[in-house]
């Protein structure tokens, strides 16, 4: 008589575990089908004025997903990546605008080619408040972030008067309207920026080191891993990239509005859950993360080319969150409860 093979609770979970190491490019196929059914409903998806179209209408919403991701995968999220993006523009022209009367009153303080880093700046330091309340003050993370959004829309508001900012500095609009090669500049950017990352994540040991610390932080800083430091810096990181983010989507229309990035954070969380980055930290890709991106914008994209009103946009992207969550459940071998 054979033996029997002994189940243990490695082999009970074993087929889970190898779905899993497959989900971060669950989404290829998806994209498949999305792309044979936009060239059914209409002859114009497959044109290069379409999908560059769609690319650039991506590269603000995938920064944020860049910077949520690396966050998310350190175990940590941040919410106030939706004010940042438009903030941090509107405090640089404050900074560098003179006053335009009724339109704006700028402080014009300083000169127009500091606009840039200045954004860049402001990113930097909301990621480092936030990271010090997180992380010394020790005050819950989804808490501060949530209250850093807030406060941080209100600030928007307030400087811009509650309307859009025009006639910007051309150092500000250059790169969301530059196009290189054929390609607008925004899509260049954004494809190294994933790639960077990328490889930081795979190769880097402090890119190696976010997967630990989102699996295990008490474990990883018995390893040694300094987690706290790398957290912070994770966390001014992904400030900065929305900073970014800012700059290309200001750049690409042109001017600054009082709610620019208003409700971005419900498509940030669907395009990195449906990615296949854990909601408990640890894993997922960028790669996974910027499939992510592609499915939302390519489903919008499908269906403003198949007449549907884009009123049914919201809830769509809610009903991929949840199918998300639903197919994280039974693939990442994780309990959840």
């Amino acid at each position: 008589m054979a033996p029997t093979a002994e189940l243990t609770p490695r082999s009970i979970t074993r087929p889970r575990l190898e779905l899993a190491r497959y989900r971060d490019l669950s989404l290829l196929p998806v994209l498949l089908v999305l792309g044979v059914i936009g060239v059914i409903v209409s002859p114009a998806f497959l044109t290069a004025d379409n999908l560059l179209g769609v690319g650039q209408q991506s590269t603000e919403l995938s920064l944020l997903v860049l910077a949520q991701a690396l966050i998310m995968i350190a175990g940590r999220m941040d919410l106030s990546l939706e004010s940042t993006i438009g903030v941090a523009p509107v405090i640089a022209v404050w900074l560098v605008l003179p006053d335009q009367g009724s339109r704006f009153t700028g402080l014009g303080l300083l000169p127009d080619w500091s606009a840039v880093p200045l954004c860049l700046l402001v990113g930097a330091l909301i990621g480092a408040v936030n990271g010090f309340l997180i992380l010394k003050l020790r005050l819950n993370g989804f808490i501060v972030t949530l209250g850093a959004l807030t406060l941080l829309r209100g600030l928007q508001i307030a400087i811009s008067e509650g309307q859009s900012i025009v006639n910007l500095p051309s150092s500000l609009t250059y790169l969301g309207k530059a196009s290189w090669l054929g390609v607008p500049a925004a899509i260049w950017i954004c494809a190294t920026l994933f790639l960077a990352g990328g490889t930081a994540l795979a190769w880097l040991r402090h890119g190696r080191a976010l997967y630990a610390i989102g699996g295990n932080a008490e474990a990883a800083r018995a390893a040694g891993i300094r987690v706290d430091r790398i957290v912070w810096i994770v966390l001014i990181l992904g400030s900065v990239l929305a900073a970014f983010a800012g700059i290309l989507y200001t750049g690409h229309y042109g001017s600054i509005s009082a709610d620019q990035g208003n409700g971005w954070i419900f498509q940030v969380f669907a395009a990195t859950v449906i990615g296949g980055v854990s909601l408990n930290g640890g894993r997922g890709t960028l790669f996974g993360a910027l499939t992510g991106v592609l499915t939302l914008q390519l489903v919008v994209n499908v269906m403003t080319l198949a007449g549907v009103p884009p009123l049914w946009n919201q809830f769509l992207n809610g009903a991929i969150i949840i199918l998300a969550l639903i197919v994280s459940r039974f693939t990442s071998g994780e309990k959840q409860d």
